[in-house]
């Protein structure tokens, strides 16, 4: 009787437990299940991103992308924008994207996206040391 009852509390402690996640990766979990459960031919891409003059770069681990120039990527700079110490930096993002090829005959890297949605924007680390100023 008494390996029974003990059996049957190790049990309740063991389902009574509560597995924490974070909100924030519980979602960007469901976006990532989005963009492939959807079949719409959207991407999510996490990177860092930076817009400067007339041009705006997604550097992920892997790659390197140009982005369309449109409203959503004026909105993602809007919101990039807070992050921001100096107009050359480098801010983590997370979006859903079109990727193609670039036109023929034109500068630039391989590959083009579209931004469709903004998912995240975080701070920069201030630990990083991989920053380059070009002095005058």
């Amino acid at each position: 009787m008494k390996k029974i009852n003990l059996i049957v509390i190790i049990a309740l402690v063991m389902f009574s437990c509560k597995n924490e996640t974070k909100t924030s990766d519980v979602n960007l979990e469901e976006n990532r299940a989005k963009s492939y459960d959807q079949n719409d031919g959207l991407v999510t891409l996490k990177g860092e991103f930076v817009y400067y003059g007339d041009a705006a770069v997604l550097q992920t681990p892997k790659e390197i992308y140009g982005v369309v120039i449109d409203d959503n990527l004026q909105l993602l700079e809007q919101q990039v924008k807070a992050f921001k110490k100096e107009a050359t930096d480098m801010v983590p993002v997370t979006v859903r994207v079109r990727k193609f090829e670039k036109p023929e005959g034109e500068e630039g890297w391989p590959f083009r996206v579209e931004i469709k949605e903004i998912l995240k924007v975080e701070a920069p680390n201030p630990e990083s040391k991989d920053v380059i100023k070009l002095a005058k």
